[in-house]
């Protein structure tokens, strides 16, 4: 089976855990803070807080912003589930925002209208969190304009997007966003087995991020409600959470990010192959957003099933059967029971619902040969064939 993502481990990356599994650290010790400042670096951000995954990356920054019971978080349906359910962390309402029929991300157009209507009645967000799905932008420039006018908090899912970059500059350095959290899951674009990490350049974003994801626990003096007891004394000051990320999953991403830019170019490329081999088929390619360059941690494409005369369900599993690991992103968040409890059914968010109805994503890592493209466009073709009449 060739599956549609894996991670890309190599005998640098071993040392650098079995290194750190020597030393005297394994936990709360300097290879993060390294981990953190090399990520800061390379997206030009001033500040990094690495946790034990993006879920919890997205919850912490939610609360940096201030989100809370009473308040509103809006988001792409066309996403994974935790860019919705970190605003429930928080007690606030979540919304969705369709997506754009050309980049499938968040579409800045019906942004702009549901937050007029919003401010009407006054019910606009505390926090809007776009995804740069597939490893994309999506029209942060237009969004970030958005958020100055209406004073929201602009928290940009990037899971999919390190080493991406947007206008010129990399994913993640703060122009156009408060917050901007990343993802190190195996099949994402670099890997620290389960981790991820928030990015900012508001040193007080990143003071309480850091102190949340501990416990809500201080030792700084200047932050402690009474005089300090001793060497040993620490305060809690507020009620954190344990999200810290160990001294190994941060030694596995720092030797990871030295190979970020051989990851993104080979991604690239097989991206760019796709495109050239699937030009004539029934589908609908991968549209790039102005400005954005992605990361491409997938190549989705979309069934023009009005032409191929077999259904997506289908197509999809005779691609598993012939040992094609295709998966599906997303399914629209607002069609899950948790979410049609809250009141959201189908038809709310059409253009999401189109899309699940027709997409696929297909096999992208940087390990992926040429030879194994070659095996999924194959079967992608015998896939879309009409069967023949019984």
């Amino acid at each position: 089976m060739i599956p549609y993502g894996r991670q890309q481990i190599d005998q640098d990356d071993i040392d650098a855990v079995v290194a750190v599994l020597q030393s005297d650290w394994l936990t709360q010790g300097p290879t993060i803070g390294r981990f953190e400042a090399a990520l800061a670096a390379r997206c030009g951000a001033a500040h990094g807080v690495a946790v034990c995954n993006a879920t919890a990356a997205l919850h912490l920054a939610c609360l940096a912003a201030g989100l809370g019971p009473g308040d509103r978080l809006w988001t792409s349906p066309n996403t994974f589930l935790a860019s919705a359910n970190c605003g429930r962390y928080c007690g606030a309402e979540v919304d969705f925002v369709d997506i754009d029929p050309a980049t499938w991300n968040m579409d800045a157009d019906l942004l702009e209208a549901k937050l007029e209507a919003a401010d009407r009645l006054g019910r606009l967000p505390r926090v809007v969190v776009p995804v740069a799905f597939s490893g994309q932008s999506c029209d942060m420039a237009r969004i970030h304009a958005l958020s100055r006018r209406y004073g929201f908090s602009v928290i940009e899912d990037a899971s999919h997007a390190v080493g991406a970059s947007y206008l010129g500059r990399p994913v993640g350095s703060g122009d156009h966003a408060d917050m901007t959290v990343f993802s190190f899951h195996p099949v994402k674009i670099v890997t620290t087995g389960e981790g991820g990490m928030v990015l900012t350049n508001r040193p007080e974003l990143a003071a309480r991020l850091e102190q949340l994801r501990s416990h809500g626990m201080t030792r700084d003096p200047a932050r402690m409600t009474e005089p300090s007891h001793g060497p040993w004394y620490y305060q809690q000051t507020e009620l954190g959470f344990n999200y810290r990320i160990t001294d190994l999953q941060a030694a596995l991403g720092l030797s990871q990010l030295g190979k970020l830019d051989a990851f993104l170019a080979r991604r690239r490329a097989l991206a760019a192959r796709y495109d050239a081999l699937l030009a004539d088929l029934p589908l609908t390619l991968p549209t790039r957003q102005p400005g954005a360059e992605s990361a491409w941690h997938l190549y989705v494409v979309r069934l023009r099933l009005g032409e191929i005369g077999r259904g997506h369900r289908e197509v999809f599993e005779a691609l598993r059967a012939s040992g094609i690991g295709v998966n599906l992103h997303y399914i629209p968040v607002h069609l899950q029971p948790y979410y049609r409890a809250l009141g959201f059914a189908p038809g709310d968010f059409p253009e999401a619902e189109r899309y699940y109805g027709e997409a696929i994503s297909l096999p992208l890592y940087a390990g992926l040969t040429d030879a194994e493209q070659d095996q999924v466009v194959g079967a992608l073709h015998a896939a879309l064939r009409k069967a023949p009449a019984a």
